[in-house]
């Protein structure tokens, strides 16, 4: 298996050059052996006898509910010893030391009926995948407003898209370098604003943070600019937290917190929080999480009496998350937090659940095999989303798992789906899902009605390599996910 994991080491690096902006010729020679490198892969695996993650189309409806059904408990189980103490070695630089963690299983029986009432339910989901065509480069950040979203991309530009028509209404130019992040406020805290800025009552607002050491203000209506802070700092990560008269929070890429008044946006306070780029930033209430490529997690408490508003509360090294960053846009920490539980997803083949008041880290199994990469993590209300990257076969799926239980429901794919960088969902006025990922592609994730045709033409008569998100064809993945 030495062979195996050298060439997994090979194709994740070649997978981060091709996210990289310029290549080098060196760099370049490299990227062109990844299809050699996957051949030779794939004989390795298939001479050893892995087991690799099994995709059930929807057309085989019967034999994909039969095989799911049969392996929905094996993604449960503790992993191998020796396996889990291979992932979660982290290695003191400083004493020479490595740390063997104790890592444990975050599934917790369900009740049979609900569990099965819940997954068959979102056997039966189909969604219609369609791409908004505009940004010339890999799409780092998206939100969701209403019936719109919006995208900024290392291209240096905001779009902001109408969904039910599918297409763009603004293009937000002005950052100078690359769109890293995006914010949108709760409403009434636009309708505070929008009273400062003599703008209208119903306005709302969306921040944008960027490589040129800025933040931007921008009216989703219009598309305006109507404010821009300098930050002295490349801009990594915000967020907003509605707290008093709210704060906005920038994330630096050397690991400075800065805080912004709303009303103002004048810089309240700067701390230097962590020692690399702060990647993710989240509130939850008066709560501030944190999450940089050094590996670190820290949960903050906004007190919007005082000079300082922000408060530390905890903080975890990597020696505790076992996540260790790296690289470009792949390679950067996610995180998606509630209530104790901190989701993290740091280019692994697993989700991390960090229980930020005691530092206990579990692990959740989210690939068959440690070739797999997450690239990012999410909640919609009672499921957690995790994307996945297949280094192996290129292939790359949503994996959906039951809340709080974190038990494996389903896994959704579609014919050449790229990789997944960044995720946002909301809800129909009917209840529907709507969900947007971005990444080489931007692509809208449409819930169908459950009396809509799974595809308006036989699967005979469409292509092998027929796009799913091309809006003419519905098609629904199932995964077998089981730990080797």
């Amino acid at each position: 298996m030495g062979e195996v994991r050298k060439l997994q080491k090979k194709l994740r690096q070649i997978e981060d050059l091709e996210i990289k902006a310029d290549l080098t010729p060196e760099e370049r020679v490299k990227v062109s052996k990844k299809v050699e490198l996957r051949t030779r892969l794939a004989e390795l695996l298939h001479h050893s006898g892995s087991q690799q993650t099994q995709c059930i189309v929807g057309e085989e409806e019967g034999n994909m509910k039969r095989q799911v059904e049969e392996g929905a408990e094996a993604c449960l189980a503790d992993p191998p010893m020796a396996k889990a103490a291979r992932e979660d070695e982290v290695k003191d630089e400083g004493r020479g030391e490595t740390h063997h963690l104790p890592v444990t299983g975050v599934c917790v029986s369900l009740p049979d009926a609900e569990f099965r009432a819940l997954k068959a339910s979102w056997e039966k989901v189909k969604f219609r995948l369609r791409t908004l065509e505009g940004h010339s480069d890999i799409i780092t950040c998206v939100a969701a407003v209403d019936n719109f979203v919006i995208s900024g991309s290392r291209d240096t530009t905001v779009k902001v898209w109408h969904v039910p028509t599918a297409t763009e209404q603004h293009n937000l130019g002005g950052h100078r370098g690359g769109v890293t992040c995006l914010s949108v406020p709760p409403a009434e805290y636009c309708r505070r604003l929008a009273t400062v800025l003599r703008l209208a009552d119903g306005e709302r607002l969306v921040l944008s943070g960027s490589a040129d050491c800025c933040m931007r203000t921008w009216t989703l209506s219009s598309g305006q600019c109507v404010r821009s802070v300098y930050t002295f700092n490349a801009v990594a990560s915000l967020c907003f937290v509605a707290e008093g008269e709210g704060y906005a929070v920038t994330g630096s890429d050397a690991g400075k917190l800065q805080v912004w008044g709303w009303r103002d946006q004048e810089n309240c306070q700067s701390v230097n929080a962590h020692s690399d780029a702060v990647d993710a930033l989240q509130s939850q209430g008066p709560l501030l999480f944190s999450g940089s490529t050094d590996g670190s997690i820290c949960v903050w408490e906004m007190q919007h009496q005082g000079a300082e508003p922000l408060r530390p509360l905890r903080r975890w090294g990597p020696e505790v998350t076992c996540c260790v960053g790296g690289g470009d846009v792949g390679g950067r920490l996610r995180l998606s937090a509630r209530g104790d539980r901190v989701f993290l997803a740091c280019g692994r083949a697993t989700i991390r659940v960090l229980d930020w008041q005691t530092g206990t880290v579990r692990r959740l199994t989210n690939h068959s095999s440690t070739a797999g990469v997450t690239d990012c993590v999410n909640q919609i209300p009672g499921v957690l989303s995790g994307s996945c990257f297949d280094l192996t076969t290129g292939e790359s799926t949503l994996n959906l798992f039951s809340l709080p239980e974190c038990r494996y429901l389903i896994s959704l794919s579609s014919s050449d789906l790229p990789r997944i960088f960044c995720f946002a969902a909301w809800l129909t006025p009917s209840g529907g899902h709507r969900w947007v990922t971005g990444g080489r592609e931007l692509i809208v994730w449409e819930q169908l009605p459950d009396n809509a045709k799974r595809c308006e033409a036989p699967p005979s008569s469409l292509p092998p390599h027929a796009p799913a998100h091309s809006g003419r064809c519905i098609r629904h993945c199932q995964a077998l996910m089981a730990d080797q």
